[in-house]
């Protein structure tokens, strides 16, 4: 699903700008499901798989799409091959896009995860001292 792109910009900062949206939406997406998880006493393991499943359909399969098309599609006319690169917001920056959407998926979860695992470490394992 491609989301409106013509406001990002080109080559490694469209990347970046891609990746930081799909960052966001894996930390905002493992908080959902880490709830979720909770209250039916998930183990991490599906909040992860969910959490980048998900963001990566909702932030990467646009462009994923486009990057597996453009590479195995038998294109028959120039015409068509313009015709479907005109549709593509920075066609030639695609393979960056894609993997910095991915990695931002990954980061955004890793991030979640790790300020939930630290907070249940803090509340669940109070010390005492004396």
């Amino acid at each position: 699903m491609h989301y409106d792109q013509s406001w990002m910009g080109y080559g490694i900062v469209g990347g970046i700008e891609a990746g930081m949206i799909s960052a966001l939406a894996g930390l905002l997406l493992f908080g959902l499901f880490h709830g979720l998880g909770k209250r039916h006493g998930w183990s991490y393991g599906p909040q992860i798989g969910w959490s980048f499943l998900l963001a990566t359909v909702l932030t990467a399969s646009g462009d994923l799409w486009d990057l597996f098309y453009f590479n195995y599609a038998r294109l028959q006319s120039l015409q068509l091959l313009k015709a479907k690169l005109a549709q593509v917001h920075d066609p030639d920056g695609i393979g960056t896009r894609v993997l910095c959407e991915l990695l931002g998926v990954a980061l955004g979860l890793y991030v979640g995860w790790l300020w939930c695992s630290r907070r249940r470490g803090d509340s669940g394992g109070k010390r005492e001292s004396g």
